[in-house]
């Protein structure tokens, strides 16, 4: 086995950037001290995702740069653990903040910047900025280069996020999030992963925290394997509730295999018939008056 080990930093926010400075660092350390490769931070632990119930300027004036001594913190964090980082945060950005994942590398080098972009416009969130894209890197690990890609939360419930992180390569996707995990979520990433093949390792808050309730996961998205009649569960960690450190190995070896001979992804595809899916036009009963188009 080939075991890249990843950690879900399922913990609750504090009350000012500093402590959640301290907290994460702290957590990171502990997640090193448990062989952590990865470790990945719920949604927005810059300000905890405390963007509901309050002044929306309020919240915005907490937006930090992408170069904030925060968020190189963590990338000199990662550099000291030998341990890749994705850290989130509400980001300073333009005329609105973005709702923001930055990952380090294990030399704590910047591999990846992403900005949701399913953002919830039904909501509180229509006052942030979406993100223009997906992005996938390739983080080079201590099993080896993986090709690593990121979707926040929303984007998980559609199946165009993780589509696309598949075909520009995807193995791996980080998801942070902050909402319920229930069987209808949990049934959309094991979708994502079983649909392409893909990894997907999900980072919630505790059940501590309003509106959420653990449930952090990875997906291996290895439903077959020859040895066994019939197909597995390719829930390879499922968190309860409470705040911890959540650690999951995922065997590369077996799910870069199971890739090269597999049905699914982009095996049998048939893009010159989909041509639909690009078209922007939204007919009744879909029609919402909050839509954004960018």
């Amino acid at each position: 086995m080939n075991l890249l080990k990843i950690a879900l930093l399922q913990i609750a926010p504090c009350k000012t950037l500093k402590e959640n400075l301290e907290k994460g660092i702290r957590y990171c350390t502990e997640a090193k001290e448990k062989g952590a490769d990865i470790a990945l931070f719920p949604e927005m632990w810059s300000s905890g995702y405390r963007i509901y119930d309050r002044p929306v300027e309020e919240w915005k004036a907490e937006a930090i740069s992408a170069d904030s001594d925060f968020v190189q913190a963590f990338g000199e964090l990662a550099g000291t653990l030998h341990m890749a980082v994705g850290i989130t945060l509400l980001e300073k950005y333009e005329n609105a903040p973005r709702n923001s994942l930055i990952l380090f590398d294990r030399f704590g080098e910047r591999k990846l910047s992403y900005a949701k972009v399913h953002t919830c416009d039904f909501d509180v969130e229509r006052h942030l900025t979406p993100g223009e894209d997906f992005y996938v890197t390739t983080l080079d690990t201590a099993c080896g280069e993986l090709k690593t890609g990121a979707m926040i939360c929303y984007d998980r419930e559609f199946p165009e996020s993780a589509r696309i992180l598949m075909l520009k390569g995807a193995e791996l996707i980080l998801v942070p999030n902050a909402c319920p995990m229930e069987i209808n979520r949990l049934t959309q990433l094991r979708a994502r992963a079983y649909e392409n093949m893909t990894a997907i390792a999900t980072c919630n808050y505790p059940e501590s925290v309003p509106d959420c309730n653990g449930g952090s996961s990875v997906f291996d998205g290895v439903a077959y394997l020859p040895e066994l009649e019939h197909s597995r569960d390719t829930c390879i960690l499922q968190a309860d509730g409470k705040e911890g450190i959540y650690i999951a190995g995922l065997d590369l070896d077996q799910l870069r295999n199971y890739r090269r001979r597999e049905v699914h992804g982009n095996a049998y595809r048939h893009p010159k018939k989909y041509g639909l899916l690009v078209d922007t036009q939204i007919n009744a009963p879909f029609i919402r008056n909050d839509y954004r188009e960018n």
